[in-house]
């Protein structure tokens, strides 16, 4: 630590960020933390200004989501930060390291509701790894330090730092933290010895990639010892970027909408090893998955020792991060290479599921087609975002995910993620190809953060698949309740006019072979585009009609 000069509770708040490499904070600003603002103005951290603190909160986690770093937001007291709950409980679910600084009321109003007083702790104390309430300048840097290493350290996940507004404009004298590191562990010999043996007995094995302790070099390495070995590799639910689909082990991934024969693949695995995922509630399908079929051995790897034995009795289990084992696989492990016909299985099961010919439909525009074309123009980089809805069904299924870093969607199957993310991406790597998918209910979660877009020059394309409702819940609503259609119907804007409006790019789209025409225009045009594509109701999902539910129904 380094002696400061005096210094108010905003300026050494800032240094503390810029001493853990912050390079980019997302946020709304608010008379509550006036004082950060006015000492960021004095640094090289970025600032993108948004225009809804849940918008920033999803930007701060999507830019966490890329690059493995804690994300930064900041919005104002209540109002603000209820508005940023929605990607607190993102990162929460996605376990993303991200911090959420909130400004609060002066000290000696606490207590008695003053304007916009909220408890902090009790309100994000659920959905958060800490939350805490900085009451004394001097704890600053010790309190930010321990923040940023909560957030990184063992499962990764958000942590909540509320400012009292008088606290931020204090004077004091004191040293600066030291940069912080995540704390990793290590797996032992005897739990190497372990895993090669569970593998080397296999016949049938299974690797599922999930969580986010991942990176690059790890995704690389992995990537090479499964091939080497021929292993198959399933990825869980929105982590298709863990490994390319092109890869000739990957066999697709475990989430709604699951491949039956990939299911079927998983049951008839004789050993199971999850590699950096928790195997939650949607790609376990209901806790099912590892139920029932073959006996099988279960090897779960997880960064948190509270997540091992939690919901799985695993046969081995080890506490060090995905990354760590990734890159000592080769190193560590001398498994018998007899996998060759049980991994081809694997694998042609999921190139006849994804093969965009394999669905058809009765209007004039077919999802699976736009992805087709997409993926013959896009770069293996280009980064694909969505929210949540029935569309998402269409481009999990049939995109092929080029690698780490491709793909950014919600595991908590929050709407509205979508465009944010995009914008966060695109700021981040201007250099890459962003396309963002929204439904239309999903996209006016956030829509307006288009204008974020706009401000910033950043040009993203969001390709709008409209069915004028809210399609996933009309789904389960014709599945249980037919022909009674309540609360799902939705009166859209024209989004092309939209983008327009704000200054960008818009096209509306009615016909499969009108959309490369528009996205050649979009991306020649090099501003933020929307897309409008005119999809029928009839057209819910892959493997679903309107028609079809209603007629299963009777």
């Amino acid at each position: 630590m380094s002696t400061q000069t005096q210094r108010s509770g905003g300026q050494i708040l800032v240094q503390q960020l810029r001493n853990q490499g912050v390079r980019q904070v997302y946020c709304v600003p608010g008379e509550s933390y006036l004082a950060v603002l006015d000492a960021l103005y004095d640094t090289d951290i970025n600032i993108t200004v948004c225009r809804q603190e849940g918008g920033a909160a999803m930007m701060a986690e999507a830019a966490a989501k890329l690059s493995g770093e804690v994300g930064i937001c900041m919005v104002t007291r209540a109002p603000g930060a209820t508005n940023a709950y929605a990607g607190v409980h993102i990162a929460k679910q996605d376990s993303t390291p991200m911090i959420l600084f909130v400004g609060q009321v002066a000290r000696d109003t606490k207590g008695r509701e003053a304007f916009q007083e909220m408890d902090y702790a009790s309100v994000f104390g659920s959905q958060t790894k800490w939350a805490v309430e900085i009451d004394c300048i001097e704890r600053i840097p010790e309190i930010v330090h321990r923040a940023f290493h909560t957030a990184l350290s063992g499962r990764p996940g958000p942590v909540v730092v509320a400012l009292p507004e008088d606290m931020l404009t204090e004077m004091a004298a004191v040293a600066d933290a030291p940069p912080c590191h995540a704390t990793e562990m290590a797996p032992t010999a005897t739990q190497w010895q372990q895993l090669e043996s569970v593998l080397n007995q296999a016949q049938r094995p299974l690797f599922i990639l999930g969580g986010s302790t991942w990176q690059a070099d790890a995704t690389a390495a992995f990537a090479d010892w499964a091939a080497a070995h021929q292993v198959p590799v399933a990825v869980e639910f929105r982590r298709q970027m863990l490994l390319s689909a092109h890869h000739p082990c990957y066999v697709g991934d475990i989430g709604l909408g699951l491949n039956p024969k990939l299911l079927a693949y998983v049951q008839q695995a004789d050993c199971i090893v999850l590699l950096g995922g928790r195997l939650p509630e949607v790609p376990s399908q209901n806790y099912t998955l590892l139920n029932g079929g073959a006996a099988k051995k279960v090897v779960h790897i997880h960064p948190d020792v509270l997540e091992l034995h939690r919901v799985y009795a695993a046969d081995v289990a080890i506490n060090t991060t995905a990354a760590y084992l990734a890159n000592a696989l080769a190193a560590h492990t001398q498994v018998k290479t007899h996998h060759a016909d049980w991994l081809a299985q694997g694998r042609q099961n999921y190139l006849a599921w994804s093969d965009t010919g394999a669905v058809q439909v009765s209007g004039k525009m077919n999802p699976a087609n736009i992805i087709r074309t997409l993926q013959t123009q896009l770069a293996a980089d280009a980064i694909i975002t969505n929210g949540a809805g029935n569309y998402a069904a269409w481009l999990h299924r049939f995109y092929r995910y080029g690698g780490f870093g491709t793909q950014l969607a919600p595991t908590s199957g929050s709407m509205g993620y979508g465009l944010p993310a995009a914008v966060a991406a695109k700021n981040q790597h201007p250099e890459r190809e962003v396309i963002c998918f929204a439904g239309d209910g999903c996209f006016m979660m956030h829509g307006q953060e288009f204008a974020t877009a706009v401000q910033y020059q950043l040009p993203i394309m969001v390709i709008i698949f409209d069915n004028s409702m809210y399609g996933t819940i009309r789904m389960h609503q014709e599945r249980h309740y037919p022909l009674r259609e309540c609360a799902t119907a939705l009166h859209n804007p024209d989004f092309a006019a939209y983008a327009q409006a704000f200054g960008g790019f818009g096209a509306r789209i009615e016909l499969d072979q009108d959309f490369l025409p528009a996205y050649l225009a979009a991306k020649a045009s090099g501003k933020p585009a929307i897309l409008h594509c005119i999809l029928e109701q009839e057209t819910l999902s892959p493997t679903t009609t309107l028609s079809q539910l209603r007629a299963a129904a009777g």
